[in-house]
């Protein structure tokens, strides 16, 4: 039976618009009772056709083509009076009713970009933007681009502005100029830096299980152009030494980033850690032991950071945990023999993502480094199926061996991160096109020392090919009379050759112990020196992109719970940011629906539409409105409609 309270709620959502049959299920009613209802006249269902108000993507094109100031301005007076400082805010937010909006379906994203901290310290870290489009539409706009793929400001201009501009409640968005003029804006006096440490710092407060486990790699951002000579450093998926800048990335264990270090001069991830990225943990990371705990109980850490073998190094390991009480997991980079088959176990390992995965596994304590800077840690060894045995150490000595092991083979997830943001978020790619000097003492490699070492490495493998030669001499079979001269002068013209190698080898190593491998940036001669590449653009595009890559996140693992196979969430969140959407918004009672067309088949509708309950439960109002969003997919009528 259908109660006043019923009536009434199940009035509400057929005003906004909802299927009958999706208000039954919501008020848990039967189908044919909720139906019987409007029959009656108890309730009424508005009458479902195409609203005749809401314009099509032809007579949008045709109308923005005409417009009188520039394509798709269809506000004059707004735009005048932004032009004359009259404009008091910014262009307000006004959605009009349309059809077949082109990337609709990005809008599905607007609360996970705002739950991750999109809007978040605007008004403490940027000043106001001034004229038509306000500083929450211009990062809303990047955030925009990003989910949809649009990598480059440039390829902007390749995309309807209209069409995007409907999507933020104007009448366009920004041309390509006018959008690296507002992030010029935008980035001055280090913004996006401090904005994005008060992210990092929410980021782990909102999530301090993930923030006790940090993973710390390097992606080298390789450099094409003309403008600065960039040091050369080794890429790996390259397999070369290219020019270019590095950056050393913070992320979680399920692969979400917190932060991102530039470092357009690299001397090495343990030099990144020590001097960057520890002591920005060591303020941010939440939950940390007090010093009376860690005095308390003598295996107690912070928290632990993970990181490949670049960074093995017993000394750092020893200074971490005696300066800062900081546990260290990495792999063992020099492993001694082979453990008996016989001591690993097969073991369930619970992955950070919930998976759970069988392993051969052994442990046993292990000194690394020498007697004075070396220390003992806990050896994990995964035996393979071909008897490879992988080695991992770790100085979290309090946790159990499968701790270690889970988390050290989590790593993929910060590769697959990287791979992943190469490809669709374009990390790589610059955002402007200009260099500066670096603002404080920077030291570099001194280019005397390496033309040295250059040389030294040349003659020495130039040594060692005479050595190898004059030995397989010594090892000839007998010779008849008339070779013996000749093998004679062969041995005494190496005998010469490989001591005046060996003389000028010796000269070399004096040299170089007498010249500095390192020194201040101002020191280097002018033709020596190069500039960094502006990072601040940069710093802002990739904060943006870290938000959007964690809204994304977010809706991916919402759909995972409707779908079977869970690898397709990604690829299912990326086509509904591409899909279409009607715009149809209600004036009277603030609301706006976002109707999403159906995607390519009825499994995904559904993990879609599940996704759109769990938006509609938020009551999600649009920025600096009160409009109200109401999400809802578009599916064929029911035969009782």
């Amino acid at each position: 039976m259908l109660t006043k309270e019923v009536l009434a709620k199940a009035q509400e959502l057929l005003n906004l618009g909802e299927d009958k049959r999706e208000v039954a299920e919501a008020l848990n009613v039967k189908y044919d009772t909720l139906r019987k209802a409007v029959s009656s006249g108890r309730l009424s269902a508005p009458h479902k056709q195409s609203n005749p108000l809401a314009s099509d993507k032809s007579t949008r094109t045709v109308q923005d083509a005409n417009a009188e100031m520039g394509t798709a301005c269809t506000r004059p007076v707004e735009r005048m009076a932004a032009a004359f400082g009259l404009l008091k805010g910014g262009a307000p937010t006004r959605f009009e009713s349309c059809r077949d909006v082109s990337f609709g379906g990005v809008l599905c994203a607007l609360p996970a970009l705002i739950s991750n901290g999109l809007f978040s310290h605007v008004d403490e870290c940027f000043e106001t933007l001034k004229g038509y489009y306000t500083t929450l539409q211009v990062l809303l706009l990047v955030a925009y681009m990003a989910l949809c793929r649009i990598k480059t400001n440039e390829q902007l201009q390749y995309h309807s502005p209209g069409e995007i501009g409907k999507l933020m409640g104007l009448d366009r968005v920004p041309e390509v100029r006018c959008l690296r003029n507002k992030l010029a804006k935008l980035s001055e006096d280090d913004a996006p830096e401090i904005w994005s440490g008060l992210l990092s710092r929410d980021w782990m407060e909102k999530s301090p299980e993930l923030a006790g486990v940090l993973y710390v790699d390097g992606h080298v951002r390789v450099y094409h152009g003309s403008k600065t000579d960039l040091p050369k450093r080794f890429v790996s998926r390259e397999r070369l030494c290219l020019r270019g800048t590095t950056d050393y990335w913070v992320n979680d264990a399920l692969g979400q980033p917190f932060f991102v270090v530039n470092r357009p001069v690299d001397q090495g991830m343990l030099e990144a850690l020590r001097t960057d990225i520890v002591p920005r943990l060591l303020k941010d990371v939440p939950g940390q032991p007090s010093d009376e705990e860690l005095e308390k109980d003598p295996l107690l850490y912070r928290f632990v950071i993970i990181f490949d073998r670049e960074g093995y190094s017993p000394v750092f390991f020893k200074q971490m945990w005696e300066d800062h009480r900081i546990a260290c997991i990495t792999y063992h980079k020099f492993p001694k023999g082979t453990w008996p088959e016989q001591w690993f176990t097969e073991t369930e390992v619970s992955m950070p993502n919930g998976e759970q995965l069988a392993m051969d596994l052994a442990e046993m304590g292990s000194w690394i480094g020498d007697k004075k800077n070396g220390l003992w840690v806990r050896e994990v060894r995964k035996l393979g199926k071909g008897g490879h045995q992988t080695s991992l150490i770790s100085t979290a000595k309090k946790d159990l061996f499968l701790f270690d092991a889970a988390k050290i083979f989590s790593r993929w997830s910060q590769e697959n991160f990287f791979a992943y943001m190469e490809k669709h978020y374009a990390i790589d790619l610059l955002s402007e096109y200009g260099t500066e000097g670096f603002p404080e003492k920077q030291r570099v490699v001194n280019p005397a020392w390496r033309e040295l070492d250059r040389l030294r490495r040349s003659i020495k493998s130039k040594l060692t090919n005479r050595s190898a030669r004059y030995a397989a001499l010594d090892l000839h079979p007998e010779l008849e009379d008339k070779k013996v001269a000749k093998w004679q002068r062969q041995k005494a013209d190496l005998v010469e050759e490989i001591q005046h190698l060996e003389h000028q080898l010796g000269e070399l190593k004096e040299q170089l112990m007498g010249t500095p491998k390192h020194i201040d940036w101002h020191d280097l001669k002018q033709d020596d020196k190069f500039e960094r590449l502006k990072p601040s653009r940069k710093h802002l595009t990739d904060t943006i992109k870290m938000i959007a890559y964690r809204a994304e996140t977010a809706m991916v693992n919402t759909v995972r719970e409707k779908l079977s196979r869970k690898d397709d969430a990604r690829s299912l969140i990326r086509d509904l940011c591409n899909s279409e959407a009607d715009i149809l918004p209600e004036i009277e009672s603030d609301v706006s629906t976002v109707q999403i067309h159906a995607m390519s088949n009825p499994r995904s509708n559904r993990a879609i539409a599940y996704l759109l309950e769990h938006l509609n439960k938020t009551a999600f109002k649009y920025p600096a409105t009160n409009i109200r969003l109401h999400y809802k997919i578009a599916t064929a009528p029911s035969p009782n409609d």
